[in-house]
């Protein structure tokens, strides 16, 4: 049998390179397959009222549909909630197979360009720890997929190059071109391609030709530049990422950067400790003592640009490194920058050039070593491959949970305050009120002018009666330090509705929809108010409908908007349909369920389902006094008078203020045989909280004058 040809020999050991990665890839990130959604991953994962083909349009045409105006990223994610809803493995999955693809394609451009120990630098791309973030964090599927579409690029562009003169090339360069603003489209981030692939060009002949190697690019970097501005544009005013907090001079900028960049060379050097949210540095005072850090930076450069008539390598990867990061080092405001000037996936593509050149540093090494030395060196690869697998297995497992992940984060930096304000929402969505307090407390203990944790304790206070006043203070404190904040106008509204205040409340809804006219929260909540309004009833309708052109899939909008359609006139059968939707969006919402038997309690033939859907509603919240009570009257209305009363009682025990329960006690009882006194004890028991009710009166005389 005949040995294998070269290039078949190439292709099989492709193959298994590929095979390797995969099998490495999964193995790290196992854990964090079934991991929850954390922070900000509901916001990305298609939203419902985006669900639609209409929405997928939106995704593209509306700069505030999604979390970050990246087109493609949330195209791709609206195709995914097609194919496994929100079920968070095939997000996981997804986003662990697109970066074993990564690595794949980083081999294959390494051996592309000739560089030794290509499989090496896949291999330490996919296990690295510093990329767990990027991979277990289902939000920064803008990282692998931008970068699977920026190698992608990259190889078409090489073939392009490569055939420059043949009639492939234009379509070469038209595939690249296309793959590029693919990228850019997926992140911005993606925008040093062009100024990499200079630097690769620079590597290989060691000078730059305007003609044959920048010339072509122009177009790229004038795409490069317009994305990058428009990036920069939308997170200043449309995510919030300019005031205080980053008040930064170009100096202080300067030293940051210079911070910035040894800061991931440690990390990838050694990625210890590695934490979802770094402590957040003062640059302001500590700018001074980071001069250091800079010049180490520019010497750096200076080392490397005097070695490159002996290696060219060494300073090309320095190059790929520094500029891959460009976006990240602090000259343009990111949102982040809020709780901390670096974090690991922002070095996700930069730090290929360093494993590239670490790959091909040890390869390069070994080749010349003796046997024995080369043996025991490739042991020693091995081993370095593993470990690093085994931090990345240990690391994707803190991304498991909310709860995990922001605990782990406080217990390796302490001072994080926005691990405790996330992890206060944690608890507050468990209803677990105590715990969120605390974690809101000490939030505000970290950072006193977070305006963020003053609203959400301030939101969360309100609920607690005794604490009214604080809960007051703590949202009117966030609008002093943002005037401009939205919810906390919102929260302010909702404050005065619980009291009663319905103008102060409809002020403050009006106000927080004059500052984001699509805030769909407030025009469902000035509704409500609205709706509690004398004769305007109407306008509570249009801002319910406006909730719903904002955001379809509200249930709580299309709930409220049932009720408002039941007491209007004519419009039972659409309170039907806008209970029946907000059912379809959010099958297990209570109260929406009880309106549902409401709305056929006033329908004699559909009595079964009323009962139904009453027993569903206290199946969900048992606790329910209204539907008790309503249920009652679905059963009287059958004439099941016993279980009528037995519902009757449970609402009254629930809530034994709640006067109109005797009344629709004591007429059930009227159609028991016998239990005449017992109804004529309720009807007293309701007098004495409604003596002005004549109906119940005559009833009462009614009994008494028949009694013998």
């Amino acid at each position: 049998m005949q040995g294998q040809s070269a290039p078949q020999a190439s292709r099989a050991g492709l193959w298994w390179t590929a095979a390797l990665i995969l099998a490495l890839t999964l193995a790290c990130y196992w854990p964090a397959l079934r991991g929850e959604m954390v922070w900000d991953d509901d916001a990305h994962v298609t939203r419902p009222e985006i669900r639609s083909v209409a929405g997928l349009w939106q995704i593209w045409a509306n700069l505030r549909a999604t979390q970050q105006y990246y087109p493609l990223l949330h195209s791709a994610f609206w195709v995914e909630h097609r194919l496994w809803g929100d079920a968070t493995l095939g997000y996981h999955l997804a986003n662990v197979l697109l970066h074993a693809a990564a690595a794949g394609l980083l081999v294959l451009l390494l051996r592309r360009l000739g560089v030794p120990g290509a499989w090496l630098a896949g291999l330490l791309f996919a296990v690295h720890p510093v990329c767990v973030e990027s991979v277990a964090w289902i939000s920064e599927q803008k990282n692998t997929l931008s970068l699977v579409f920026y190698l992608l690029a990259a190889l078409a562009y090489l073939r392009f190059d490569r055939d420059r003169g043949r009639p492939a090339a234009g379509r070469a360069y038209a595939a690249a071109s296309m793959l590029f603003v693919c990228a850019l489209l997926t992140k911005t981030v993606t925008a040093t391609l062009p100024a990499a692939l200079l630097v690769v060009f620079w590597w290989r002949c060691g000078r730059l030709s305007w003609r044959r190697d920048v010339l072509p690019l122009t177009p790229w970097f004038v795409c490069a530049l317009a994305s990058g501005l428009f990036t920069s544009w939308v997170e200043r005013i449309l995510i919030g990422a300019q005031g205080a907090g980053f008040d930064l001079t170009l100096a202080q900028r300067c030293l940051l950067a210079g911070r910035v960049i040894w800061f991931y060379l440690g990390k990838l050097a050694w990625p210890a400790n590695l934490i979802f949210v770094y402590p957040h540095w003062d640059v302001r005072s500590a700018a001074a003592g980071w001069m250091g850090y800079l010049a180490a930076a520019v010497l750096a450069t200076a080392a490397l640009w005097l070695l490159r008539k002996r290696s060219r390598g060494p300073l090309a990867a320095w190059l790929f490194f520094v500029g891959s990061l460009f976006p990240a080092l602090g000259f343009f405001n990111v949102y982040p920058f809020l709780f901390s000037y670096v974090a690991d996936h922002f070095q996700y593509l930069a730090s290929m050039g360093v494993i590239a050149a670490a790959a091909a540093g040890a390869a390069g090494l070994l080749a010349r070593a003796t046997p024995a030395a080369r043996a025991a060196g490739w042991g020693l690869v091995a081993m370095l491959v593993l470990a690093l697998a085994a931090l990345s297995n240990a690391q994707s497992r803190t991304y498991a949970d909310q709860r995990t992940l922001y605990e782990t984060t406080i217990e390796r930096n302490p001072g994080c305050w926005m691990a405790h304000n996330n992890l206060g929402l944690w608890y507050e969505g468990r209803g677990d009120s105590d715990v969120a307090i605390a974690q809101y407390e000490e939030a505000l203990r970290l950072k006193k002018d977070n305006a963020t944790a003053h609203n959400n304790l301030g939101g969360l206070l309100r609920k607690v009666p005794e604490r009214s006043a604080e809960a007051f203070a703590h949202i009117q404190e966030a609008l002093r330090l943002q005037p401009d904040y939205t919810e906390a106008q919102n929260n302010l509204g909702v404050w005065y509705e619980d009291r009663g205040d319905l103008e102060n409340a409809i002020a403050h809804f009006q106000e927080a929809l004059r500052l984001e006219p699509d805030y769909a929260e407030a025009h469902n909540n000035l509704g409500s108010v609205l709706a509690r309004t004398p004769s305007r009833l109407t306008e509570a309708i249009v801002q319910f409908q406006e909730a719903l052109r904002v955001r379809p899939g509200f249930a709580e909008a299309h709930n409220n908007l049932g009720t408002a359609w039941l007491n209007t006139p004519g419009r039972l059968n659409d309170a039907v349909g806008e209970y029946q939707e907000a059912l379809r969006i959010r099958p297990d919402f209570a109260e929406a369920h009880k309106n549902l038997g409401n709305a056929w309690l006033r329908m004699p033939d559909r009595l079964n389902e009323s009962i139904a859907q009453y027993g569903e509603a206290l199946r969900l919240q048992p606790d329910n006094a209204e539907a008790h009570n309503n249920m009652g009257l679905a059963l009287g209305a059958q004439g099941r008078t016993t279980e009528a009363v037995a519902q009757y009682k449970e609402a009254l025990r629930l809530m034994p203020g709640y006067a109109e329960i005797r009344f629709n006690i004591a007429l059930a009882l009227l159609k028991a045989p016998g239990r005449e006194n017992e109804a004529a004890e309720q009807l007293e028991a309701f007098l004495q909280a409604r003596p002005g009710n004549e109906r119940a009166r005559r009833i009462l005389a009614q009994i008494r004058a028949n009694r013998p």
